[in-house]
């Protein structure tokens, strides 16, 4: 197998893996009443108990509000539309990459900031944070093998 050839298999290894992450991230925001409920079922947790409480009353008395989770659970899916691209042609479109990474970084200040206003527990802000920090790794390891692949020559 050529090194061209072994580049683009790792590259598309790498990136099957963070869409279905990203995939299965958006696809699970959208029951979030639903895990809650199930969460507290099986974990006592004074925060997790108040989110439930909370995500219950938006239910019953004002479920317009969780539409705005909806579009966050779609926003999930769209944003892996865009990963397609990379798929198709690595090289080319190393920007979604890069869009990608931008926007795993700034997961780090809404947390924190966003967090602070809605009144999150800095326990669970980190976690927020964290989805960030995991994102960003398989994308660097990406753009590394796109940077890689972009510098052999030509394919004859």
């Amino acid at each position: 197998m050529s090194e061209r050839s072994a580049l683009q298999r790792r590259i598309r290894a790498w990136l099957v893996l963070f869409l279905v992450c990203l995939v299965l991230s958006g696809l699970t925001a959208f029951p979030l009443v639903t895990e809650v409920r199930l969460a507290n079922s099986l974990i006592g947790h004074e925060w997790l108990a108040r989110a439930g409480e909370g995500l219950d009353t938006a239910d019953a008395r004002y479920p317009f509000l969780l539409y705005g989770n909806d579009w966050l659970a779609f926003a999930h899916l769209v944003i892996a539309v865009f990963f397609y691209g990379v798929l198709r042609d690595p090289v080319r479109n190393i920007w979604i990459l890069e869009a990608g990474m931008i926007a795993c970084a700034g997961v780090v200040p809404l947390a924190l900031i966003c967090g602070q206003i809605r009144d999150i527990p800095v326990g669970w802000r980190l976690i927020d944070i964290s989805f960030g920090v995991f994102g960003i790794i398989p994308l660097l390891i990406l753009r590394r093998l796109v940077k890689r692949l972009e510098a052999l020559p030509a394919a004859a």
